[in-house]
């Protein structure tokens, strides 16, 4: 006999399986949109569980596809599951799911990329960033085609606490490709330490929880599967603003495989590079022979304040794209070499 005053906790009723769903609504993955799905509940119980307590948190789920880790987030007794579904296809198969937990599931037929979380959730839910992480969670099984440009995006807004990070440290569960995950969590020295590494690292505590083989999965990828949760940090280990940071990152493993003096190079206008670079080494103590897996996440702070100050004194400097400046000059070279072609004569031109 149930506890008087307390709520029994939330079950879904007998349901078709999800293999079922698929065979009923036709459903093939497709490869192009790099969709895998999950169908052993056991598994996405666990990759749920990974998410903390959900029982009446407010949840994303991004990319429910026909619905797997959905049942049992459903499960585990949230107030409301927001799915964020790009395929039309799967609609109907969550839509029924829908049915079986009334009030609980809103489905958007949308892109996450483009979808405005801030506005996802009530606004009671919001709590100051220096308090425990709110009642809001994400949470996906993601395509690998979009994984990486959406963590940065997300550890964008993580930085200027907007976005889904507007509630507070929302916290997230997701899933990446194994080798994406490590580079996640690589540490200084790691084979696998990378521009993803620090981004993610700075802002966040990061943490590989467990390996899901691809066998696990339908069609089978050829890389096996980590879940990766996030905790944003009370205050970033790099204090500048989130461009100035991949900035400097991005132009550190530009060239993974040499000193990192030859990526920070970059940062700079061709005229003066030198000079510049050895004056940004020097002052943040960052010996310039380290290859760029090598740098510590203290370095990589100590190189961005001090490029942070040389912007300051000169703003041209933040702007500055090596990239362009090399376009430029092929433009010019090309414009030269024109100029110089022989006119041809009409003979020429007749023949």
């Amino acid at each position: 006999m149930a506890v008087q005053g307390k709520a029994a906790a939330f079950r879904l009723p007998p349901l078709p399986t999800v293999g079922e769903i698929i065979k009923l609504f036709n459903l093939k993955a497709q490869k192009q949109l790099s969709q895998n799905f999950l169908l052993n509940l056991r598994l996405t119980d666990k990759i749920v569980r990974q998410a903390g307590n959900l029982k009446n948190a407010y949840v994303c789920e991004v990319g429910p596809g026909p619905g797997g880790i959905t049942r049992s987030i459903l499960n585990a007794d949230v107030e409301q599951l927001l799915l964020v579904e790009k395929d039309t296809r799967f609609l109907p198969g969550l839509q029924m799911l829908s049915e079986a937990a009334p009030g609980k599931v809103r489905i958007v037929h949308g892109d996450i990329l483009t979808y405005k979380l801030e506005n996802a959730f009530p606004k009671h839910l919001i709590k100051n960033w220096e308090d425990e992480p709110p009642d809001v969670h994400i949470i996906g099984n993601l395509p690998f085609n979009v994984s990486t440009p959406l963590i940065i995006r997300w550890l964008a807004n993580v930085s200027k606490k907007d976005g889904p990070f507007i509630y507070g440290r929302t916290q997230m569960t997701l899933t990446f490709q194994k080798e994406v995950a490590e580079r996640l969590t690589a540490n200084a020295g790691g084979k696998q330490r990378s521009r993803l590494s620090i981004m993610s690292q700075h802002l966040c505590t990061v943490e590989n929880c467990f390996v899901i083989p691809g066998q696990a999965f339908v069609p089978q990828p050829e890389v096996d599967v980590a879940v990766v949760h996030f905790t944003p940090l009370v205050e970033p280990k790099i204090q500048q603003p989130f461009e100035l940071v991949e900035k400097v990152v991005q132009s550190v493993f530009q060239f993974r495989r040499k000193h990192c003096f030859r990526g920070l190079e970059i940062l700079f206008p061709e005229s003066g590079c030198l000079k510049r670079t050895e004056h940004l080494m020097m002052t943040a103590n960052v010996d310039p022979t380290l290859r760029p897996f090598q740098l510590t996440m203290s370095q990589f702070r100590n190189l961005c304040n001090t490029y942070r100050k040389m912007c300051d004194e000169d703003p041209s400097l933040f702007v500055y794209n090596y990239r362009e400046e090399l376009r430029q000059k092929k433009a010019k070279r090309n414009s030269l070499k024109s100029d110089h072609k022989p006119e041809e004569t009409d003979e020429e031109n007749q023949l």
